[in-house]
């Protein structure tokens, strides 16, 4: 499904911002999957507008002020411009706007990194941890439980449900149907080491992946969209950040960048290998029982997210069969 984009109010919202001048264009930028961003270009520079779908104005103004305060720290971000009042949140018919300076980088996936990108990688998320905790605290503890099988199994039924009936059939729906009824038996297989709650956490990017960072050539420009700024393990975050950047296109990890990976960010942190053990083994878990994807094909007929269903599903099963070379790549 193609995402559609509503004109923003440019007219109504470059007046707020004394310094900004008058605007020349506003293209839609293609790339994520979430909110609704553009390229504005006005006569004094260039701009990222982005409308936040969620038009939470509290929790957008909280990620604000981290990210100005993570900048003072030296963590490379993009914070928003304030506009004449003060504020980074503007709001417009109901909407909530924001503008950040356009950061001139490209991303780069773990395949375009080497053993010092992929240590760089790992020392940048480990600083992007201490800093939160140093600008927002350790956060409010909260209990943060593990998939259940019983609730996996019924959406599984329900999605192998929806993917039988589709008219006509393709090749995805095959493979959907092949990984829904695998994944099942690797549920049952292995549902008695599902992981217990974890009550450990702290701030987190939560959505650190290479769409959301921009490189300046070898070096980060700056980490963008925190939208999902919130208190999770943060030993979690970096496994699944990891997980994202290293996965091949036939759904295996490349170890040794985990590895290389991996110690830097413990190095950053000081969180131990047991640490980075149970994270691998909720991540694990988690990646076993989500079904996103799908979810986002035949519940909500949303099809974006189709091109990452591959590699995602077979990760699931590699990694269930080299679990042990897993948890050494991050652990040892």
């Amino acid at each position: 499904m193609p995402r559609s984009y509503a004109t923003p109010p440019v007219r109504d919202l470059l007046p707020r911002y004394a310094s900004l001048g008058e605007p020349l264009t506003c293209e839609p930028v293609a790339q994520g999957l979430l909110n609704r961003g553009y390229r504005l270009a006005t006569t004094r520079g260039e701009f990222f507008l982005k409308h936040h779908l969620d038009g939470d104005r509290e929790a957008i103004a909280r990620q604000h002020g981290a990210t100005r305060r993570l900048q003072a720290l030296g963590v490379p971000v993009a914070p928003p411009v304030a506009d004449s009042d003060g504020d980074t949140v503007t709001v417009l018919g109901g909407r909530c706007y924001a503008l950040h300076p356009w950061v001139h980088g490209r991303h780069r996936d773990g395949a375009q990194l080497g053993p010092v990108g992929s240590r760089r990688l790992g020392a940048l998320l480990g600083l992007v941890h201490i800093c939160l905790e140093e600008v927002m605290g350790r956060g409010p503890a909260a209990d943060h439980p593990s998939a259940d099988p019983v609730d996996t199994f019924t959406l599984i039924d329900d999605l192998l449900a929806r993917a039988r009936k589709r008219r006509p059939r393709d090749s995805f729906d095959e493979l959907a149907e092949h990984r829904l009824r695998e994944r099942r038996h690797l549920i049952e297989e292995h549902a008695h080491r599902r992981p217990p709650p974890q009550d450990a956490g702290g701030w987190v990017h939560g959505d650190f992946h290479p769409l959301n960072l921009l490189y300046r050539g070898k070096e980060p420009a700056a980490i963008v969209d925190w939208d999902r700024l919130g208190v999770q393990p943060r030993a979690e975050e970096a496994v699944r950040a990891a997980v994202i950047f290293f996965v091949r296109p036939a759904g295996e990890l490349d170890l040794d960048k985990v590895r290389a990976y991996s110690r830097a960010y413990r190095g950053a942190t000081g969180a131990d290998p047991a640490e980075l053990a149970a994270a691998v083994h909720r991540v694990w878990w988690e990646r076993l029982n989500d079904f996103w994807i799908l979810r986002w094909r035949y519940q909500l007929h949303d099809r974006r997210a189709d091109p990452q269903f591959p590699a995602a599903s077979a990760l699931a099963v590699w990694w269930t069969r080299e679990y042990e070379a897993v948890c050494e790549a991050f652990a040892g």
